[in-house]
């Protein structure tokens, strides 16, 4: 692509505002910004799109959105007039920009004959999925960025069943974007008068109590929060965004009586003032919390990104300090804890299974395996734990009673296809109300899982490699590390080299080639010797190759070494 022809073409457009005009119009002498904005388009991948927001071809704005949505309309309506009967449910976090975006996409969508429901205001990721699902709606739009630092907007996309778009469906879409003109090739309604023609309407509370009854059909042990309501105690932090409503509502209607909210950021804002990246992943955003539960002898926090999809906690330990539980750590103790709770309730199913992504711990499998469930990898991302659910239940292979990946997101139930930490909170809190009544803390049940399995560990290390050279530098890694493997690392010899983009294993030993289940995404795996898992993909959000380390020691120490000593070697992989 021309990059100076297309910044040409959008200056001479006649579609921006003055104030657009001039934010391009700034950039005149700097060819080097305007390559960066207009080299090629924002590209449409199986997660939507997702980008700062800035005027260009490959930065999120209004003429971006109205071009995806435009080409989302023609997947939509090839499915024929029922599917537009059925339309789309589009929802909105509280990032910059969202209200614009959100009725920006129902504009076109209006305009191409497809119903619109759409959120009066911003809500949960998990309440997009379930409004899919519980209006029977053929599609859904979702405006977020998720956990990602201010900069950012996005924009998801979901068919049917509620969970994020099959690949199948992005790539048709990728494809029309192709064919339609980012200014002239779009259609588009007033919003206001689509409203008073019926094309668009408005919801809102009474979605939010078909979702909450939902999710305290969840709980597991309706006992566990009454038992310590009068003294257990809990901070919870929405990041300043979408959790900040229903996790407080759903935690008091299960009988807790002492929710302590973080007031600084219980204020919705899209600048998220009060932290540098709103991610519980990082424990730093968790401050204000951490003072708040010192003052109020708390020992337990709860705090979920932006459009509350992502949940992550901290745990006060023996000497008073608030540890924090990783996203691998969080997802076994939920796991062994509703396994337990429903072979104590007589509510787990015969043919229990538990899910999570190839790159999430593989002591979720030992922990399963100990109640007689079974325990499946999938792909990264919740479309494809959503697809390997649908497809356990409706052969009768299997009925899923969690999923997780370590990327702290869980998914519990039946009426979402997605991460939900609305629901995710509520079962923590159950949790760690259950250990609380018998003395202990989530850190002791964690120690008594490793005592019970081994000393499991999990380290994510980031590639950063911004720009376009940044894109050349990951395919470089990854084509190396394809094509010459090597044989041994850290000292320690490779046992298996599995490529899933052609579904390859290799014996390193013998040579010898067999298939894996798996296929069809650029990962790449080296199994060790040692029994240590090593994962290398590039993100599918930003641009830089993370790098896993799944591992398991005798004791905390090996543990803690193994992590050392591979943590080195990625190191190697920057230069």
């Amino acid at each position: 692509m021309d990059y100076m022809k297309e910044y040409q073409k959008w200056l001479s457009s006649g579609a921006l505002t003055e104030a657009e005009l001039q934010e391009l119009k700034d950039i005149a002498g700097d060819s080097k910004e305007i390559e960066s904005r207009f080299y090629g388009p924002l590209e449409f991948g199986t997660a939507g799109l997702r980008g700062t927001m800035k005027m260009g071809l490959h930065h999120m704005n209004i003429y971006v959105v109205r071009h995806a949505t435009q080409a989302f309309a023609n997947v939509i309506c090839a499915e024929g007039e029922e599917a537009k009967r059925r339309g789309v449910a589009i929802a909105m976090d509280c990032r910059l920009n969202g209200e614009a975006f959100s009725k920006a996409a129902a504009e076109v969508c209006a305009a191409n004959g497809i119903h619109v429901r759409i959120f009066d205001a911003l809500r949960p990721t998990p309440e997009l999925s379930f409004a899919v699902r519980y209006y029977g709606c053929q599609a859904g739009i979702n405006v977020t960025a998720s956990h990602n630092p201010k900069e950012y907007n996005g924009y998801k996309v979901y068919w049917e069943d509620g969970a994020q778009l099959p690949p199948h469906h992005a790539s048709a879409i990728a494809d029309e974007l192709t064919k339609i003109d980012i200014f002239t090739g779009i259609k588009r309604m007033d919003y206001d008068e689509a409203v008073a023609q019926g094309l668009i309407e408005v919801i809102g509370e009474e979605t939010d109590e078909a979702f909450l009854k939902e999710v305290m059909a969840m709980v597991t042990d309706p006992d566990a929060i009454p038992a310590v309501a009068d003294t257990f105690k809990l901070v919870y932090t929405p990041f300043h965004g979408c959790g900040h409503k229903l996790v407080p509502e759903a935690l008091k209607r299960a009988g807790m009586k002492h929710i302590l909210c973080v007031p600084e950021q219980m204020v919705i804002d899209g600048n998220f003032p009060t932290v540098v990246s709103p991610n519980p992943e990082n424990p730093e955003g968790f401050y204000l919390a951490v003072e708040l539960a010192k003052k109020n002898d708390v020992s337990f926090i709860v705090g979920t990104d932006p459009d509350s999809d992502r949940v992550g906690i901290m745990v006060r330990d023996p000497q008073g300090e608030y540890q924090v539980v990783t996203g691998n750590q969080t997802g076994v103790l939920l796991l062994d804890y509703l396994l337990g709770a429903m072979e104590r309730t007589g509510k787990l199913p015969k043919n229990a299974v538990a899910l999570k992504s190839i790159v999430s711990t593989n002591m979720a499998k030992a922990v399963a395996e100990s109640y007689g469930a079974k325990c499946y990898d999938t792909f990264t991302g919740f479309k494809f734990l959503a697809e390997k659910k649908n497809q356990l239940e409706e052969t009768g292979e299997g009925k899923v009673v969690f999923s997780f990946e370590e990327s702290y997101g869980y998914m519990v139930g039946d009426y979402v296809r997605d991460k939900d930490a609305v629901t995710a909170s509520l079962l923590l809190a159950e949790m760690a109300a259950y250990y609380a009544a018998r003395g202990m803390t989530v850190l002791d049940a964690l120690k008594k899982l490793y005592e019970k399995f081994g000393c499991y560990g999990e380290k994510t290390f980031n590639l950063v490699m911004p720009g376009l050279e940044g894109l050349a530098d990951m395919a470089k890694l990854m084509k190396g590390l394809r094509e010459t493997p090597p044989a041994e690392i850290a000292g320690v010899k490779v046992a298996q080299f599995k490529d899933y983009s052609d579904g390859t294993v290799v014996d390193c030993a013998t040579g010898e080639k067999s298939a894996m289940e798996l296929s069809g995404s650029n990962v790449l795996r080296f199994e060790m010797a040692d029994g240590t898992s090593l994962i290398v993909r590039p993100s599918g959000t930003e641009p830089k190759v993370k790098v896993y380390v799944l591992t398991k020691g005798d004791d905390m120490a090996q543990r803690d070494e193994n992590l050392k000593k591979y943590g080195a070697w990625v190191d190697t992989l920057k230069k």
